[in-house]
Parts: C-alpha cells; structure tokens; sequence
C-alpha cells in the first residue's frame, strides 16, 4: 500500500481535532503501521501530545519557505513506529509567509514528497489549524483524504457544510482533484444526554455511510492524557477513549485499503 496522508481538520476549534490526531496516529502505529504525526498547528500540541517539547526551529516553518529538507524535521517519540515533524509558535506567521510565495497552495505538497517517496511511513497524520487559512488549505492539498472530527452539539453542521463546500472547490479548481472525505468522526460523545444522540443521529441522516460506526465519548482520562505527554492508549490502555480510538483506528484502516 502507498503512503496514505490523511489532514485532520475543523475549522473550529474544541472539537477534539488535536485529540483524535494524536490518537489515531498512536493506534495505528500500535496496530503495526509506521505512522508520521506532522503537527501543522502553531498551538502545537498535538507535539506536546505526544510528550515533545515545543523548541524553536523544530516545525516545517523553513522548509516552507523553501530552506531545508522536511525529512529532516522528523524526530522519533517515545511509542514505537510512531514519529512526529513538531510544530511551534512560529509557525502563526506561516500563514502570512506562504500567501507571499509563488505556488503557495502547493508548499506542503512539495516539502512532504520527498518523505512521501522516501517509504519510511505508512500512513501520515497532518494535525490542521482550527481556521481554514493557507495553513489547511495546503495541507487539505498535500493529502490524499480528509478526516473530520465533529463535536456532539448543535453547530456541528454548519462546520461540516462548509468544509463540504471547500473540498468541492479544492476538486473543481484543479487545487486537489483526488482529495476525498475519508469520513466523519462523532467527538465528546455523552450518552446520558439526547443531545448527543440526536446531533449523531441528524449527522448520520445527513451524510450516512461517511460517518464513523464508532463514536469518541466524553471522559475525563482522554482530557488528562496530554498533559503527560502521552497517547490514551499509552496512558490508560483499557479505558473507554482507548478503546474508542483503537476501534477507530481498524476503521479507518479498512477504508484506506484500495
């Protein structure tokens, strides 16, 4: 199998994006895939996520801008087959720098080829800024599909909307024609409210088979792990997030088979 990249995007932010990057990209690599986590978001914590100090120099910044090779930004963590390029607060210029460049749509595209044809991963997991700027809009360019977190409550469907309307534009423009929505993935689930079912149900009516089986819930052990520095299954093997995202994680390999 090629080298699947998958962008992990919501333009609004809380829906638990970061989460299920740093997540997902941790069960795959537990279910033997060799995975490359790429934190595109100046927040950078889906490097801290993974237990990473946020250091100057260390994200795609440069080699965005055309200085440096992106292979070189990729550093091992702590959990076996998984490796991550970090990001940093420098990065919140990016977005500014790239629409200056030539070819600017493209530039994470041309700085992940050369690991892309490297065959050092089998998957890539891009963790997106909660905006739609240049930032996501080359990452959703660079990727071969999408992957939308959705949060359980009201407003979760304006969000999707509008991100449907923008891979349609992607395709139309020549931007990414192949770019397809891998799926949806209902976030801080709670089964004890209507809300929650409803919303799931609403989505589900809305965009059927797209949507994710498996459902992350609520909980607090999924809130805590970041701040150790660690993965949910790293951090509580048999709780519920663990057990949502390793389920998950065999979902989502099942659709990237050709």
């Amino acid at each position: 199998m090629p080298t699947r990249v998958i962008a992990v995007a919501n333009q609004k932010g809380g829906v638990g994006k970061t989460t299920t990057a740093v997540n997902l990209a941790a069960c795959l690599a537990a279910a033997g895939q060799r995975v490359l986590l790429f934190d595109l978001d100046p927040q950078a914590n889906a490097t801290s996520g993974v237990g990473l100090e946020k250091i100057e120099g260390a994200s795609c910044y440069r080699t965005l801008l055309g200085e440096g090779a992106l292979l070189d930004k990729v550093q091992k963590t702590a959990f076996e087959r998984l490796e991550i390029i970090p990001s940093e607060v420098d990065l919140c210029g990016a977005d500014l720098e790239l629409a200056r460049t030539e070819n600017h749509l493209h530039r994470v595209k041309q700085a992940l080829q050369p690991v892309v044809q490297s065959g050092r991963f089998d998957v890539i997991v891009m963790d997106c800024p909660p905006s739609l700027g240049v930032l996501t809009l080359n990452a959703f360019a660079a990727a071969d599909c999408l992957l939308v977190p959705l949060q359980c409550e009201y407003y979760a469907l304006e969000g999707i909307s509008m991100i449907t309307r923008l891979l349609n534009q992607l395709r139309d423009t020549g931007v990414n024609p192949t770019l397809e929505l891998i799926g949806v993935v209902m976030t801080m689930f709670d089964s004890r409210t209507n809300l929650s079912h409803q919303v799931t149900g609403e989505v589900r009516q809305h965009f059927g088979d797209v949507v994710f089986e498996t459902v992350i819930p609520r909980t607090t052990r999924l809130a805590e792990a970041p701040s150790f520095g660690k993965p949910i299954i790293h951090y509580d093997k048999y709780s519920a997030g663990a057990a949502a995202y390793e389920l998950l994680a065999q979902d989502l390999l099942k659709r990237l088979k050709p």
